[in-house]
């Protein structure tokens, strides 16, 4: 019923294993409601995963009481993906179904699968692709991610629990996530620092801050608004955190408009504080410094051919960085984007074509992988190696407070390099980047293993960088805040434009019809122009939808007749046989109809 809680944590405390002075969870008392869907945030290692684990039973606490709803089901993604030695992909995903025909008929499981690239689509629906077929233990980490993330969301689970659940999902992946959830009854906690994901889907978010669990009602936006608005109120000690939180509100406010209808939360109080925040990025003052710093020459591909086994990339493309431009690059996952990286910098060469690096340009990329850093030195010590100031436009900052906005704060800045944790090195490589300044910044995806308040610092360090910059990254709001240009790799061998960023690359991939699979090098013809419709047409064509829908609304029967059946012949093998084979017809039939009436309500609609 409406109202009614699936778990709830009474004065639940935890502490870090094996240290109890450092407490994680301090007597935090809340609750999940039925059809909730709640984002958690806060620094690394403030405890967003030990409150998974405690609601999710993985975890006693050590003190306090959890209650769960009796017969409660429920499904936890971990960010580890831990899966028996030899299984296949099938018997991972697919255990809550005894026969293939019955995540066939399965409109959710077909969702799911399809979403996540498990399985092709088909005139007659879905078809077991070979990775359902593959070993998990030759998947790579993405791949594996992905079957986990179906494993959690197959089944009818009352309350999904999702640990850093984006992951290896590209633009398309993580929108799809998003729809899919908000598509579903169930009740959601997930922790992620993609906070377009928390704008779209969370009613609730949650700040795990300092042992305490502070709740706001709405999503990333609002929780913003809601923090900004503590911080009004703070005394001087937070002031730099209130200046963080009013920079980051005047972006909001400068761009798409917020996905909330109602904010919830003192707006009036929120503008008086961003009322005399700096303009927005000077693109002029920057182009000039960076023109300044690199001429007119940076990057340029000419002619370029590159090709991936035997897909190609490029194909003669021809490219050119000027400086001060700001461009992110998308597409799905195995589209090339590491590889066009890798071939911009010179370190993968060119299958065809030219490279051209202007004599001034001072280039450093940032790789997905973690580069080996001085394990003898202290963080301040490995930062100040590589230089103890550096310049962001106007503004001079220490290796100190450089460290201290990308998450390290000055009690950490004296910890040995050898004991970070993984995100903690991955900011460390970060800074370091920085420290050289460098004229020409390549990131390849920049957010992983970043908290949302380390996020927001890197995108006010990278909203005054004068520089070229280039971005890969499926982060929605960083690539909207940080980059001027969005390019996409459809798999056509080209390098395309999008004056509407990344709301036009979703648009043409859905328009394309194309799933999350790698794309093939040949390219997707472009849609026509659909002719106009008369009235007399568009009437014909509302009767010829209303009939098509009545007859898939039979069929729909038809298909749970014959499953009833299916199941009180489970003795019977001929009959089953023959069951199925009605059953594979229908789903067809009815599959068929989808399409005539889906062609009939756009001619309805035009």
């Amino acid at each position: 019923m409406a109202g009614q809680n699936l778990v709830n944590l009474e004065n639940v405390t935890a502490h870090v294993p094996g240290d109890a002075s450092r407490v994680l969870l301090d007597e935090v008392s809340l609750g999940v409601e039925r059809g909730e869907r709640v984002g958690v945030v806060g620094l690394n290692g403030g405890g967003k995963t030990t409150l998974l684990e405690v609601l999710a039973g993985r975890r006693a606490p050590d003190g306090g009481r959890v209650s769960r709803l009796g017969g409660l089901k429920l499904a936890y993604l971990t960010q580890g993906d831990d899966f028996p030695a030899g299984a296949r992909v099938r018997d991972v995903v697919l255990a809550h179904y005894d026969a293939d025909h019955e995540w066939a008929s399965d409109p959710k499981a077909r969702d799911v699968l399809g979403g996540l690239g498990l399985t092709s689509r088909s005139a007659g629906g879905a078809s077991i692709g070979a990775d359902l077929e593959r070993t998990v233990d030759g998947l790579s980490g993405g791949e594996k991610r992905r079957v986990a993330l179906a494993r959690a969301l197959l089944g009818e689970p009352d309350l999904v629990v999702l640990d850093e659940p984006t992951n290896h999902l590209d633009v398309e992946g993580v929108s799809w996530l998003a729809e899919h959830l908000l598509s579903r009854r169930c009740g959601v906690v997930v922790v992620t620092h993609d906070r377009w994901f928390l704008d779209a889907v969370c009613t609730r978010t949650w700040e795990v801050a300092n042992g305490r669990v502070e709740s706001y009602l709405g999503g990333y936006q609002d929780w913003v608004y809601a923090r900004a608005e503590r911080a009004r109120q703070a005394d001087a000690a937070e002031i730099r955190r209130r200046n963080l939180a009013r920079k980051e509100l005047a972006w909001l406010r400068r761009g798409p408009p917020a996905r909330t209808s109602k904010p919830r939360y003192r707006i009036e109080a929120a503008e008086a504080l961003i009322a005399d925040v700096p303009p927005p990025r000077n693109t002029v003052e920057l182009l000039n410094f960076a023109t300044n710093r690199l001429g007119r020459t940076v990057l340029e591909l000419e002619d370029a051919t590159v090709k991936i086994g035997e897909r190609t990339l490029l194909d003669h493309q021809t490219w050119r960085l000027g400086p001060g431009d700001r461009i992110g690059i998308v597409g799905v996952n195995g589209s090339g984007k590491t590889t066009l990286l890798r071939s911009l910098t010179g370190e993968r060469p060119l299958d065809g074509g030219t490279r051209v690096e202007g004599k001034t340009v001072q280039l450093a990329q940032l790789t997905q992988d973690l580069v080996d850093l001085p394990k003898d030195m202290r963080v301040l010590e490995a930062v100040e190696a590589v230089a103890k100031y550096v310049r962001f436009g106007k503004e001079e900052m220490t290796a100190s407070q450089v460290a201290e906005r990308l998450g390290f704060p000055p009690a950490r800045q004296w910890t040995p390099v050898g004991r970070l944790s993984g995100g903690e090195r991955r900011r460390l490589q970060l800074t370091r980047l920085l420290m050289a300044e460098p004229n020409v910044l390549l990131l390849d995806e920049p957010t992983n293993d970043l908290d949302v308040d380390t996020l927001t610092n890197l995108e006010d360090l990278l909203d005054g960088w004068p520089g070229t910059l280039v971005v890969v990254s499926h982060d929605r709001y960083l690539t909207e805040r940080v980059c001027d240009t969005v390019v996409a790799l459809f798999g056509d061998g080209k390098i395309t434009h999008l004056p509407g960023g990344i709301e036009e690359y979703l648009r043409r991939r859905q328009a394309a019809g194309t799933s999350t699979a790698p794309p093939q090098a040949t390219a997707a013809p472009a849609p026509k122009a659909a002719p106009a419709v008369s009235a007399a047409e568009q009437r014909a064509a509302r009767k010829e939808a209303s009939r098509l829908e009545r007859k898939m609304e039979q069929l729909s029967k038809r298909e749970e007749q014959l499953h009833t059946k299916l199941a009180e012949a489970a003795t019977d093998p001929q009959k089953l046989m023959e069951l199925s084979a009605e059953l594979k017809s229908v789903e067809a039939e009815r599959e068929a109809v989808e399409m005539e009436w889906l062609e009939a309500a756009e001619k309805a609609e035009a």
